[in-house]
């Protein structure tokens, strides 16, 4: 059995969905209700859990359990704080770094070996814009302002803990650092400082879909590594199997995409009736980082190469996923 906890989040449902897909035997816990009658429905057993509350780990299973995948957790895109007014930062370390330690004991006591959780790619923030593509041994440097920062601390300090549990008691830890994940979920708007923003794919899709104007503000051709979301539920798959399985990993799809590509792409697969036009502004300000982060690891360790490097391609794939009509409402 694997347990993946988090799972009514957008990468968790993904992930139980490949798990499953693959004769494993899958507990999902999650908090919304009506994502975990989905996840029933797709062959997963389901139930809510906190993981701030000790209490809740009495529900989980004490043996025959091969590892487990950690999904949860407070991150900026999803929290109303905003911190001119509210300083949440004790929110971030309730979540991620208590919240793990809850969950690392739980599997210490049961002797669980395998978990596998994720990291902020904003923990090296400060190298984007190298010429190399950034490996694990990339020191942390980041910015101690934005609404990213308390996230990106509670973060790093959650994966020392799995490190501590690597080290002090045998576990077999391993974490992600993916960029911004594309697909079909619930992520149409994300906040930002606790307002609700639309996301740019979601922008581009309604008005290819409309036949209006695509506005690209700034350089166009600022490029930066992205990953599809059946690769990072492809990549579970394939780390929970290897026994070399260890610590931090990349996982992005390795390509670089810039704005043009992608809003070619977009009105290419989109159009319904009339074509977009783009429409190049380069006098209003774009702070979209550059950045490449090498996949050595992820394919030496547990081959794992992405299937979507062609942007095109995981638009089309975007597209059916969205008309299947499989997910549905996720809210």
């Amino acid at each position: 059995m694997v347990i993946v906890i988090g799972a009514t989040g957008f990468i968790g449902m993904y992930t139980v969905k490949a798990l499953l897909e693959k004769g494993k035997k899958v507990l999902a816990t999650g908090r919304n209700q009506k994502l975990g009658a989905k996840l029933m429905e797709m062959g997963a057993d389901f139930f809510t859990l906190d993981i701030t509350n000790k209490e809740d780990y009495a529900k989980l299973p004490t043996e025959d359990v091969e590892g487990v995948i950690v999904l949860a957790g407070l991150l900026p895109a999803n929290t109303t704080a905003d911190l001119k007014d509210v300083e949440n930062a004790a929110d971030y370390f309730e979540v991620n770094v208590i919240g793990t330690v809850n969950i690392l004991e739980y599997c210490r006591k049961n002797g669980i070996r395998k978990v596998i959780s994720n990291c902020s790619y904003g923990d090296v923030s400060n190298a984007w814009g190298k010429k190399h593509p950034i490996t694990e041994d990339e020191p942390r440097d980041f910015k101690f302002t934005g609404d990213h920062c308390v996230y990106v601390i509670s973060r790093n300090a959650a994966n020392d803990v799995m490190e501590y549990y690597n080290q002090q008691h045998g576990l077999q830890c391993a974490w992600f650092r993916f960029p911004p994940v594309y697909g079909v979920g619930p992520h149409g708007t994300y906040m930002v400082n606790g307002r609700p923003f639309k996301s740019g794919i979601a922008t581009f899709i309604d008005r290819a879909k409309a036949g209006q104007d695509i506005e690209i503000w700034g350089n166009p051709h600022i490029k930066r590594d992205i990953i599809y979301v059946k690769d990072v539920a492809e990549a579970y798959c394939l780390a929970l199997e290897s026994e070399k399985t260890y610590g931090l990993y990349n996982m992005t799809g390795h390509i670089q995409v810039d704005l043009q590509e992608q809003a070619e792409a977009v009105i290419d697969v989109f159009t319904e009736d009339k074509k977009s036009n783009i429409i190049y502004r380069p006098e209003k300000p774009n702070n979209t980082p550059t950045y490449l982060f090498s996949m050595d690891k992820a394919k030496r360790d547990f081959g794992f190469e992405p299937a979507y490097t062609n942007y095109l391609e995981m638009m089309k794939d975007y597209k059916k996923e969205l008309e299947s009509g499989f997910w549905g409402d996720w809210n």
